[in-house]
């Protein structure tokens, strides 16, 4: 399987910027899609944005032109620049890798956007 470490959140002030990270170890093949969601208190969890092995890039309405998902294949690890951040960003952000053998999940991390 595929184990995923997420870093970089924090708390942040409104129009400042974050950069989460997410190391992939274990069985990755080049085929996959990682992606970005969150899941702030009381809602359901989000798509952020989602990045192909072949560089194809989807995001959420919502982020649209304040963040930024990247990939580096070599080092296993995506991105998500984040910003122009608003209080509403404010939720816990997970990366999971969809692959041949199937969906995993990062444990999270929290980010937090005062105003």
């Amino acid at each position: 399987q595929v184990q995923l470490v997420e870093s970089g959140g924090g708390l942040v002030q409104a129009g400042g910027s974050l950069r989460l990270s997410c190391g992939a170890s274990g069985r990755i093949f080049s085929d996959n899609i990682m992606a970005w969601y969150r899941q702030a208190p009381g809602k359901q969890r989000e798509l952020v944005a989602a990045i192909t092995g072949g560089g194809s890039i989807s995001y959420a309405d919502a982020v649209k032109g304040r963040f930024t998902i990247s990939r580096d294949n070599a080092k296993n690890t995506v991105y998500l620049q984040m910003d122009r951040l608003k209080p509403e960003d404010t939720a816990v952000y997970s990366c999971s890798h969809a692959g041949r053998l199937g969906v995993s999940w990062g444990q999270g991390t929290q980010v937090t956007v005062s105003s």
